[in-house]
């Protein structure tokens, strides 16, 4: 199978079928409904609400994700069973290494992104006792009039090179957060920040570049 690696600066770009969000939306309600376990958000009242969204979103990133490179869909959502997986959404194995990869999904307002937008990782869970993660995959899901649900598929981040301070900055909690427009947030708790501009980007295979909406896009 013929693979594209990209160089950093790139991401790609795929839509969003229906079915996989229909398929994302099933496995959250039925996590709603039988499947209590509390989420870091659900400390917050601001963000009670978004409980929903949010696991709807990290459900569809996982979802996009196994189609993409022909792995087995998830057949539950955050909070099944025990709401643990260890930072184990896919085990990818390949003859020179084996990945443990935890998808790391966000909703953005464009599909146009930035070197300097960030993904962030809490410091709980990159720190989890037990956990198997050894690599993180970003997703960014934005939605377009003329398009519908679109993926964006930013890339991987190595954990190890995360913990070790290569890559990220490591904000503790309380720290208050300026953002480049101005506006202002404080950490609910100690948080890794990863630049997308230091992210690896994603493999490209023949099969990726074959789905709808598939093009490859420029950190701006």
């Amino acid at each position: 199978m013929e693979q594209t690696v990209l160089n950093n600066g790139w991401y790609i770009q795929i839509s969003v079928s229906d079915e996989q969000k229909l398929f994302a939306r099933e496995l959250v309600e039925h996590a709603l409904r039988h499947h209590l376990v509390s989420n870091i958000w659900d400390r917050h009242d601001d963000k009670l609400s978004q409980t929903r969204m949010m696991r709807f979103t990290g459900s569809l990133g996982e979802i996009v994700f196994a189609d993409c490179y022909h792995l087995p869909r998830p057949t539950r959502s955050f909070g099944a069973v025990d709401g643990q997986d260890w930072g184990q959404d896919f085990l990818i194995q390949s003859e020179e290494q084996t990945f443990s990869v935890d998808i790391k999904s966000m909703k953005r307002k464009s599909g146009m992104l930035a070197g300097d937008y960030v993904i962030n990782i809490p410091s709980s869970q990159l720190h989890k006792p037990n956990s198997k993660t050894s690599h993180y995959f970003c997703i960014s899901f934005h939605q377009s009039e003329t398009e519908g649900t679109v993926a964006s598929l930013i890339g991987i981040i190595d954990k190890f090179a995360l913990e070790k301070g290569t890559i990220g900055q490591l904000y503790k909690f309380g720290t208050k957060r300026v953002r480049a427009d101005g506006s202002s947030f404080t950490f609910y708790e100690s948080t890794y920040e990863v630049l997308f501009g230091d992210i690896d980007p994603p493999v490209v295979t023949d099969y990726v570049k074959k789905l709808k909406g598939f093009r490859i896009c420029e950190l701006k």
